[in-house]
């Protein structure tokens, strides 16, 4: 009888714990899942946002009177104000483009067929080596990245990405009788000040340490073209490729990825979304993630908190279930069985309780 009474403490007990603690451990992963959602967000519209802001700055640039005064100057004057532009608002090339440029092969892209078509456009969209040197000379090196054998990654014979992935801009432009294309282009390959940017949004606020776990890539491809995750402590993991089952599902299915992954050396909790370029397909992704070591480690100390607090409890309460067990059977543990007429002895009562009955 005292082992029933002891049951619900030494069974249901443990198992309501347990149920509890894979409860809290589910709720616990979601909420990481729910942050780095969030931050994929963040990062998301910091893109968008370049993309506009650049499709916007070229239209001012379009329909400024300075740019029609350099038309009406020449083509030197042009090229002289562009390039004075160029560096202000941080682009590899900007270019005008009259009507016989919009021939192929640069009428090819959809950016500067909308322009032609009174539209501006900003876009992903990437370029070969050759298409990079027409734009810019030393924009090929830029984006030249010798690729780094990763582990989980897929297959492959490639020893070097050579394209560029570039946001691609284009405005339309018609005044005094000029009618072409403004077109601009800043390459994302090995760009720093776009990727730690963007590191600083989505982490903004936060301890250096936490900073510091938290990481930003732009993949072309499956290939690490910009990023702060690390390869050794000064060395960033440019050349690096992502899994093949993240490569998979994000450009395979074009699917967003929202879990932990692998990345590089280290289990991060992960967000990758795919990118598509100006032709609707999948050429990268944007990823945001941050270490699963201290959150992992976080978990475990709240794990054997619980687990330690529950063992003291018990060991405190065990004492005091027996001590009360032992009052309430103590009674029955006197009442003893007559064996020769098969009755149950009770203890002889006074007669004064027959009295007291009376």
């Amino acid at each position: 009888m005292l082992l029933l009474a002891l049951l619900p403490l030494a069974v249901l007990m443990p198992l309501l714990l347990v149920l509890a603690m894979a409860r809290w451990n589910a709720d616990y992963d979601a909420v990481l899942i729910a942050k780095v959602e969030s931050d994929l967000r963040i990062a998301e519209q910091y893109l968008g946002h370049l993309q506009t802001g650049s499709a916007e700055s070229l239209r001012s640039i379009a329909d400024s009177t300075r740019f029609q005064r350099a038309l009406t100057a020449g083509p030197d004057e042009v090229e002289a104000h562009l390039e004075a532009l160029r560096a202000e608002l941080q682009l590899d090339f900007l270019q005008y483009l009259t009507l016989p440029d919009l021939t192929a092969p640069l009428g090819k892209w959809p950016v500067i067929q909308s322009a032609t078509n009174g539209q501006r456009a900003s876009q992903i969209d990437i370029f070969t080596a050759q298409d990079l040197a027409q734009a810019a000379p030393h924009l090929a090196g830029q984006a030249r990245i010798p690729l780094i054998e990763t582990e989980a990654a897929a297959p492959t014979s490639r020893q070097v990405e050579d394209r560029g992935m570039m946001l691609h801009t284009a405005a339309p432009v018609a005044a005094l009788g000029h009618h072409g294309v403004l077109r601009g282009g800043r390459l994302l390959n090995r760009n720093l000040d776009f990727i730690d940017t963007l590191n600083a949004l989505v982490y903004l606020g936060g301890p250096a340490e936490q900073n510091r776990q938290g990481t930003a890539t732009l993949f072309l491809d499956d290939t690490r073209v910009s990023t702060n995750v690390r390869l050794f402590e000064d060395v960033r993991a440019l050349g690096t490729r992502v899994s093949a089952v993240v490569r998979n599902k994000v450009l395979g299915e074009g699917l967003t990825w929202l879990d932990r992954a692998f990345v590089v050396n280290d289990w991060y909790i992960s967000g990758y979304l795919p990118l598509t370029d100006s032709f609707g397909a999948r050429v990268g992704m944007l990823y945001v993630g941050f270490l699963e070591a201290p959150y992992s480690a976080a978990k475990g100390e709240a794990y054997w908190t619980i687990v330690a607090v529950f063992i003291l409890v018990m060991a405190l309460s065990a004492p005091l279930f027996l001590w009360l067990a032992k009052g309430i059977f103590s009674p029955l543990e006197r009442i003893e069985p007559d064996h020769a007429t098969g009755r149950t002895w009770r203890p002889h009562r006074p007669q004064w309780h027959r009295w007291a009955a009376g």
